[in-house]
């Protein structure tokens, strides 16, 4: 267990699109996972995002996150 301010925010936005939020700050509806592409990949394989949102998430979604994950984590 950490803190939010520790974690990155997942969102769902109006428009049904999902983002990484690393400020916490944007509008839509959030899960929060850790900032590694393990804590994603757990994530995936256990469908905690699904669980979440209540909703099947798209393959490509995940891939998106994967790549705004790397570029936080190379900044």
């Amino acid at each position: 267990m950490k803190s939010k301010k520790e974690m990155i925010r997942v969102i769902k936005t109006a428009e049904d699109e999902f983002l990484l939020d690393a400020t916490g700050r944007k509008n839509g509806r959030g899960a929060y996972v850790c900032p590694s592409r393990e804590c994603l990949e757990k994530a995936v394989r256990n469908k905690g995002l699904e669980r979440s949102f209540k909703q099947a998430i798209p393959k490509e979604v995940y891939e998106a996150l994967e790549k705004e994950m790397e570029a936080l984590e190379s900044e």
